[in-house]
């Protein structure tokens, strides 16, 4: 897998880049849909292609090993043929999912000991295991296991979290570089900064991992409650260790404002359940603010649900039509919804990129931001 950073803006240190797999090209800055059970909730493959034009996808490496499970996948040759899906995969380690059972879990220096959300059984993820369960799934990119911290959570617990999480990072490197391909296509491993939200653990952090050299780098342990400029605190700190020649990938973030404050602190890949989540409550992004298409006030408004968006956005259904769809129980109104965030957030990248090439996304960022928090 390989890196070419094509462009920088120059009053912040948004880029644009390009990632090789050899399931595609990606370009960066992207959004990642969350496809988390080997499918993106409520959209079909062929919009998720033609209409959202998503270059890369994330799949979740506790759910997939839960169901369908690891025979099933390996069967069929990986994630890609058993859903298929020609485009890259991201995989992210199940650290999370197995940090938010902190009912059903037991954390040692081996691994992690949790119950089954489905069906109670007890099951153990090791460093080792993790990586033979993503080399299984068959993700073009797969992730370190890690373990992710609470917000708010002591210093000293931070400190033994993130050295448990670079101890581990070293038997995850050691294990993947002693296997090889399963379906005869290369797969990156990304090791994660950790370090809650002190700075000397992330810097600390930041330097360990970037000392592996792999292909790519990931920030974990944000967006788990921290205030916003917290948030963007740790990732410039972040950004300005890792290398400048490998991807960023911000795990789990977030709003479409957090998406362009972040590109300018110089991440490259995102990922978020926000876009499809919310649509299937009711909440959509539009370039004029965030609507929540259930309220009364849509009743009786025909316009489109963003009038500005004819680039991205389905022109055929107004505001009114969508929330009769919602009021009603009718899945349409979902599909429709999710749909439309989804395109909202990949147009917003693309916007974003398009900016950065022509040196001028500070300018832009700041006069979309005002406009995305706004709540109509």
């Amino acid at each position: 897998m390989q890196f070419t950073q094509e462009a920088r803006d120059g009053k912040s240190h948004a880029r644009a880049g390009v990632l090789h797999t050899d399931h595609g090209v990606i370009k960066t800055p992207v959004f990642m849909p969350v496809g988390t059970a080997a499918t993106v909730k409520a959209i079909h493959h062929k919009d998720l292609e033609e209409e959202v034009r998503a270059g890369i996808i994330l799949g979740n490496t506790y759910h997939l090993y839960l169901r369908p499970g690891m025979d099933i996948l390996r069967e069929a040759g990986g994630i890609h043929s058993f859903m298929s899906w020609e485009r890259p995969v991201l995989t992210d380690s199940g650290g999370y999912q197995v940090y938010s059972l902190t009912e059903r879990r037991k954390l040692t220096e081996e691994g992690v000991t949790f119950r089954s959300h489905i069906d109670g059984s007890s099951h153990l993820f090791t460093p080792e295991k993790v990586m033979d369960i993503q080399r299984t799934i068959g993700a073009d990119i797969i992730m370190a296991f890690d373990e992710c911290t609470p917000y708010p959570c002591d210093q000293a617990y931070a400190r033994q979290s993130m050295e448990l999480t670079h101890r581990w990072l070293q038997r995850c490197c050691d294990h993947f570089d002693h296997g090889g391909d399963l379906y005869g296509y290369d797969q990156a491993l990304f090791p994660i900064v950790q370090g809650s939200t002190y700075r000397m653990l992330r810097e600390e952090s930041a330097a360990h991992i970037s000392g592996f050299g792999r292909a790519g780098n990931a920030i974990g342990g944000l967006s788990v409650g921290e205030p916003a400029e917290v948030m963007y605190e740790m990732t410039e700190l972040v950004c300005g260790i890792l290398p400048k020649d490998k991807p960023r990938y911000l795990m789990g973030v977030g709003t479409p404002a957090n998406i362009l404050e972040c590109i300018a602190l110089g991440v490259d890949m995102f990922d978020c359940v926000m876009p499809t989540r919310n649509a299937r409550n009711g909440m959509l992004f539009t370039s004029e603010g965030i609507i929540n298409i259930r309220n009364k006030k849509w009743e009786a408004d025909f316009s489109l649900i963003d009038p500005n968006g004819e680039t991205f956005a389905d022109t055929r259904y107004t505001r009114a039509y969508l929330r009769h769809l919602f009021t009603a129980g009718e899945m349409l109104g979902p599909i429709i919804a999710t749909l439309h965030n989804l395109r909202f957030y990949l147009w917003l990248v693309e916007e974003a990129r398009k900016q950065i090439l022509q040196d001028n996304f500070a300018h832009w960022k700041n006069g979309m931001i005002p406009k995305l928090t706004l709540r109509l």
